[in-house]
């Protein structure tokens, strides 16, 4: 099971770094578990350059004719029309005595279609049918090996991709190679195409990323980079080692933007440049200045940057207009970008694009506060930045005890998780306008009690905002200590308990 170097996921050095991380904090909303209130459904120039999500019906689908099938899915979601929630997707995993905190079993990737949540699970992955009061595993897609890499992006017609070691057997173990790319249909668990990266003998789990754009599936490994053609799987263009700057990374969605590192450390530096993506052709490159540590690509068009400079945690957000020229910085001194927070900081699974503290939508970019411990005030809030002027546009408060994540964009208005706290107000799904500054709930719903804290943390958990739906994955699954044969959550989501417009 080994993820090889540098480093493996899965060698004693590492699982005895593991040991000191910080795992599973208490939340202060533990102690708040019992009967729920009924609550109110409404709440009240540091770097330069050298140039060189669409609306969709409102009914939460992709209605014939708006989308391509091979365009990124971009939906708008509809307010139903009660927002009491009822869970839709509950599924666990069982033997899992052997997979403590410092052994996790990773479960990497998690999408949605109007039928089906689906979970990466090691070197798999399981689609679970969407239904009140029903728990079916409707497929299982066995990849041979390990997931490496995943994506957020999905087809307008449910597609995605992973990548994965190459399958193993007794006589080759293999050595922790990430060279195959996966892509498969959500709804049908299907494999569609499967094929080896070329010259990818150093992609590893620590250093490959994957993304989608339109007929597009393109992965870097820091060390190389290629690309496919969705529909047939063959191959479009690919890079080698051979030019001074690799690429990282990509960011996908409506274009195709390239992180590409340039010399050695500890004196690399950093460009962005679009791509056409049938072509890997250069449209235009902005280049970071020295000391950028780190760089991030949260969003291609706008496209948008999140860089950590002297650091390893993000301090600014560059925005750039359509010709990759400087638009504005925004410092983000008492902000969360948390990228790169994942598995606790290991770089695991693909990083370029993972923001979980930022939404880009086509005006303003949505950035996290950090948390506020003080008593009586909101727990957290959400600054809208705009994209031209880097000033603030509007502000949306958490609760006290109850802090909020932005998930994406639904059109123009943001989607909002809000955690919920125990007997004082119940989890819920909420759409923002920032214009009007209007809050409208879509969904008020209550997490397993033995679960919230990990389930409602962004950093541990996939949470996904879908057709109607909001799905929660943990990333890491292991046993219970007090219980280690019990099965564990997977996979757990909730949809309307009444009829949608």
């Amino acid at each position: 099971m080994s993820f090889g170097p540098p480093p493996s996921a899965y060698t004693q050095s590492a699982l005895a770094a593991d040991q000191a991380r910080r795992r599973r904090r208490n939340r202060i909303l533990g102690g708040l578990a019992g009967g729920v209130l009924v609550i109110a459904l409404c709440a009240g120039g540091l770097f330069l350059s050298s140039a060189g999500d669409d609306g969709a019906p409102a009914d939460g689908k992709v209605a014939a004719g708006a989308q391509q099938p091979d365009e990124i899915r971009s939906t708008v979601e509809k307010a139903p029309r009660s927002p009491e929630g009822r869970e839709v997707v509950e599924h666990s995993v069982e033997h899992l005595e052997k997979h403590t905190d410092g052994n996790p079993l990773y479960a990497p990737g998690s999408w949605a279609t109007a039928k089906i949540f689906a979970r990466g699970i090691a070197d798999h992955v399981e689609g679970y049918r969407i239904e009140p009061h029903y728990d079916e595993k409707v497929w299982t897609l066995d990849l041979g090996g390990h997931i490496c890499a995943t994506s957020r992006h999905v087809t307008a017609d449910g597609r995605t991709a992973v990548v994965i070691q190459p399958p193993k057997s007794a006589t080759d173990p293999g050595n922790g190679v990430c060279d195959q790319v996966v892509f498969f249909d959500l709804d049908t668990g299907r494999k569609l195409w499967q094929k080896k990266m070329p010259a990818a003998d150093f992609a590893y789990v620590t250093n490959t990323d994957l993304t989608l754009t339109k007929g597009v599936v393109a992965v870097a490994w820091g060390h190389g980079s290629v690309a496919y053609d969705m529909k047939s799987g063959k191959q479009l263009w690919n890079t080698t080692t051979t030019a001074q700057c690799a690429d990282q990374g990509f960011a996908g969605g409506r274009a195709l933007l390239a992180l590409a590192a340039c010399g050695q450390a500890p004196d690399t530096t950093y460009k962005v440049q679009k791509l056409d993506p049938r072509t890997g052709k250069n449209l235009w490159t902005y280049r970071l200045t020295r000391g950028v540590s780190r760089v991030y690509l949260p969003s291609s068009d706008p496209p948008v940057l999140a860089v950590a400079a002297g650091d390893t945690q993000v301090t600014d957000l560059i925005t750039l207009d359509d010709q990759g020229r400087h638009a504005a910085t925004v410092p983000l001194k008492g902000y969360d970008a948390k990228c790169g927070d994942r598995y606790y900081g290991k770089i695991f699974f693909g990083v370029v694009e993972n923001c979980d503290g930022i939404v880009v939508g086509p005006t303003q970019a949505y950035v996290s506060s950090k948390e506020n411990i003080a008593n009586g005030q909101p727990g957290d809030w959400i600054v809208a930045f705009d994209l031209k002027t880097g000033k603030t546009g509007g502000k949306f408060d958490g609760r006290d005890l109850q802090k909020v994540y932005p998930l994406r964009m639904s059109g123009d208005d943001l989607l909002i998780y809000r955690e919920g706290a125990g007997a004082v107000g119940l989890a819920g799904l909420v759409s923002w306008n920032p214009r009007t500054d209007k809050e409208t709930p879509l969904l008020f719903f209550e997490l397993p009690q033995d679960h919230e804290g990990e389930l409602s943390d962004p950093e541990r958990t996939d949470i996904l905002a879908e057709e109607g739906n909001i799905f929660f994955g943990p990333r890491e699954l292991v046993r219970d200590d007090d219980s280690p044969k019990d099965a564990v959550l997977v996979a757990v989501g909730f949809g309307s308990a009444g009829l949608k417009h």
